[in-house]
């Protein structure tokens, strides 16, 4: 049992959203490569690029805040 439970917290949500990644864009693309060829593969990955972009832009932008205000407000 790890003694920093905030530590393995973290560490738990981390490799979750890299396992949850890496079966989006494996599973979910090798299927539509599949289904619907390598053509449609390639759109669906360009897709997948374009929406996780915004996502992306939104959460470092959260990151640095949260950065700024623990650095203001420290505990």
């Amino acid at each position: 049992m790890p003694q920093d439970l905030r530590k393995y917290t973290a560490q738990t949500k981390m490799r979750l959203l890299v396992g949850f990644f890496l079966l989006l864009f494996s599973l979910g693309l090798g299927l539509i490569a599949i289904l619907y060829g390598w053509r449609s593969a390639l759109l669906g990955l360009f897709c997948l690029l374009g929406s996780g972009l915004p996502i992306g832009l939104i959460a470092l932008l959260m990151l640095g805040l949260d950065r700024i205000v623990r650095k203001n407000n420290p505990q």
